[in-house]
């Protein structure tokens, strides 16, 4: 082995050492356990419902991948019936389908906004939305979490500097480690008032929440300055994103999105299930329902531990040091409770904690053992 491959792997090895050593080494392990930390809303991810619209479409003779990018022979008729009845059920002009959230956030930030442009975003948006920022040609800046008076402000300063570009807002519309809502109506008021696009992720919000389970940003679709991201992989429960917006984005993006352009296409397997999905979801008022009585419940649970509930169903419980964070966490896998903490550089310094995620993969009474560990450990 090369000298230069030897000095790779032990800068790789030396790098993993001095992670394992500030107690941030991630390690993959398998669910077990109730559920506590998937993303599985509604409970759909494992239903009968969505097994039987995988194994009806191999039936019907779907392919299982698509063999190349949309742009070559990968386009196929489930990609396009997908982005149909997406466009229709959210009430946007177009949809495009991506493999993945991710994968949509840094497509759409590293292609749409140009060189003397800005994208504004909350200071607490996903991973993906920097990743895509990195890539792009125009500037970026934050603004204090959920504040569209800060928002203004910046936009105006910005302004001020002799900026005559673009401005993009960018904000999720529930967060995915504190659980709280954005003011969507004040994002909507200043992006009218001030001519800037908006960029609204609902990927903790999509299924969940608005009419039918369009988000709760379901007022905005089909507005020609709003890009909505909707997730597949969460409370739809099967896998991939999509992107709703004017044609012109859409356009767009299939000309110039580079990560469009030379990925090979989703599988049309998984867009014919993400299709039943969005039926499910459609007529899923009843989850919907039951998911709000566990989260209300969990709230009342959590009370009495000074632990102050966040109102959606995602719930952190903020521990602050990172090890106590991880002892706890583990100790709770060990009691039969799947709750993962989560550390820096994931949440702010200094605000590691517990990720309680409340789904249809639960209970009462589930919740009340979770809540009794707690009071143990903590």
């Amino acid at each position: 082995m090369s000298r230069g491959i030897v000095r790779l792997l032990d800068f790789h090895t030396g790098d993993i050492a001095r992670l394992a050593q500030a107690g941030r080494r991630r390690v993959l392990s398998l669910p077990a356990g109730r559920d506590f930390s998937s993303n599985d809303y509604l409970g759909l991810a494992a239903s009968g419902a969505l097994r039987e619209a995988a194994q009806d479409a191999l039936a019907r003779g779907v392919p299982v991948g698509s063999g190349g990018s949309r742009l070559l022979r990968g386009n196929r008729a489930e990609h396009q019936a997908l982005e149909a009845a997406a466009a229709r059920f959210f009430g946007s002009e177009t949809a495009l389908f991506l493999g993945s959230g991710f994968a949509a956030n840094s497509l759409l930030f590293s292609t749409l906004p140009q060189s003397g442009d800005l994208i504004l975003h909350d200071e607490l948006v996903h991973a993906s939305a920097h990743e895509g920022m990195r890539l792009s040609r125009a500037a970026h800046r934050s603004f204090r979490h959920n504040d569209a008076g800060d928002a203004a402000t910046q936009i105006a300063r910005w302004r001020g500097e002799g900026n005559r570009g673009t401005v993009w807002l960018a904000f999720e519309t529930l967060y995915s480690m504190d659980g709280d809502k954005a003011p969507v109506g004040d994002f909507a008021a200043l992006a009218a008032r001030d001519g800037v696009m908006l960029v609204v992720d609902e990927a903790h919000a999509s299924g969940v929440y608005g009419p039918g389970g369009r988000g709760l940003a379901a007022d905005l679709h089909g507005a020609e300055n709003v890009i909505v991201l909707a997730t597949c992989g969460k409370a739809m429960g099967c896998e991939g994103a999509l992107l709703l917006a004017a044609e012109p984005v859409r356009d767009f993006l299939v000309n110039r999105g580079r990560s469009f352009i030379f990925s090979t296409a989703p599988s049309p397997l998984m867009a014919e299930i993400a299709r039943a999905s969005l039926g499910l979801v459609s007529q899923a008022d009843g989850r919907r329902e039951r998911l709000t009585a566990l989260v209300h419940h969990t709230g009342e649970a959590l009370a009495p531990l000074g632990i102050a509930g966040s109102g959606s169903q995602i719930q952190p419980v903020v521990i602050g040091d990172e090890a106590r964070t991880m002892e706890i966490a583990a100790a709770l896998q060990e009691r039969g409770f799947d709750v993962r903490g989560i550390r820096p550089p994931s949440v702010p310094a200094g605000t590691a904690r517990l990720r309680i995620s409340v789904t249809l993969n639960t209970d009462e009474a589930a919740i009340d053992g979770l809540r009794d560990a707690l009071e143990e450990l903590l």
